[in-house]
C-alpha cells in the first residue's frame, strides 16, 4: 500500500542529499555536461526545481505544465543561473512541494500529469522521489545508482516494469536480482529472463545504463521504449 507521508519524508531526505552534494560545485561545473545528452548540470538543477512546481500544480488540480514548449523554455531560461541561485531554487521549490503535500487532501483521487497520463494522488510523492534520486545520479558528481536507497531501487524497478507491461514492442520478460522477480512486456509466458544486480536493473529500465552488466537468457536483451 502506498504511504504518501513516508514518501514525502523520503523526498525531503533525497533533496537534502542532493543539495549537500551540489553545494560543493561551482559556477563553472554547473555549466559542464551532465550525463543526460544535451543537458548541462544547470539544466538538471533547473529541471528539478521546475518539476517540483509542476507537481504542486498536479496536486492542486491545475495542469502540470502550461505546455511542453513552456516547460522546455523554462529549463533553458534557468539553466545558466549561478550555483547559489540554482540551489536556492531547488530548496525553495522543494519546500513548496512538501508544503502542498502536507495539506489535508483526498489522496485516493485521480490526478493528471503530462501527456494525459493519470495516476493516484498518493503516488505523486514517489514520482517526485524518482525525479530527485535519478537526476542526482544524472549530475555525475559522485552519486551513483549503487548509492540509491534499497527501498527506492526495488520500488522503481516495480514501477518501471509495470510501465512496460503489456507493451507490444517488449517481449514477455522476467527480471530478477536473485532475490526478487518482476514481469514486464507483452502478455504471455516469459521468453527472456534478465538477471543482475538491482542497481543495474533499474539503470537499464530507466535508460541510465545499457544493460551490458546484465545477463539475458532465452534471447537478446530486449530493447526498451523511451520513457
Amino acid at each position: 500500500m502506498i504511504d504518501h507521508v513516508r514518501d514525502l519524508a523520503s523526498v525531503r531526505d533525497a533533496t537534502d542529499r542532493l543539495l549537500s552534494a551540489a553545494g560543493k560545485l561551482n559556477n563553472d561545473s554547473t555549466a559542464e555536461p551532465s550525463r543526460l545528452p544535451g543537458w548541462s548540470r544547470g539544466h538538471i538543477l533547473a529541471h528539478i526545481a521546475r518539476n517540483a512546481d509542476a507537481l504542486v500544480n498536479v496536486l492542486a488540480g491545475r495542469p502540470m505544465y502550461e505546455s511542453a514548449q513552456t516547460r522546455d523554455a523554462d529549463i533553458e531560461r534557468d539553466a545558466p543561473r549561478p550555483l547559489d541561485v540554482q540551489l536556492a531554487d531547488v530548496r525553495e521549490s522543494g519546500a513548496r512541494f512538501l508544503a502542498e503535500g502536507e495539506r489535508p487532501a483526498d489522496w485516493s483521487r485521480t490526478v493528471e500529469l503530462r501527456n494525459g497520463i493519470t495516476d493516484s494522488a498518493s503516488r505523486v510523492p514517489f514520482r517526485r522521489w524518482v525525479e530527485v534520486e535519478l537526476h542526482h545520479v544524472d549530475l555525475g558528481i559522485g552519486y551513483e545508482l549503487e548509492d540509491l536507497p534499497e527501498e527506492f531501487v526495488q520500488r522503481e524497478i516495480a514501477f518501471l516494469t509495470a510501465r512496460f507491461a503489456g507493451n507490444p514492442d517488449v517481449p514477455p520478460t522476467l527480471l530478477t536480482d536473485g532475490t526478487h522477480a518482476w514481469s514486464t512486456g507483452r502478455e504471455g509466458r516469459p521468453e527472456i529472463t534478465v538477471s543482475g544486480p538491482a542497481p543495474e536493473l533499474v539503470g537499464w529500465l530507466a535508460g541510465r545504463r545499457d544493460g551490458s552488466a546484465l545477463t539475458a537468457e532465452g534471447g537478446l536483451l530486449p530493447p526498451l521504449p523511451p520513457l
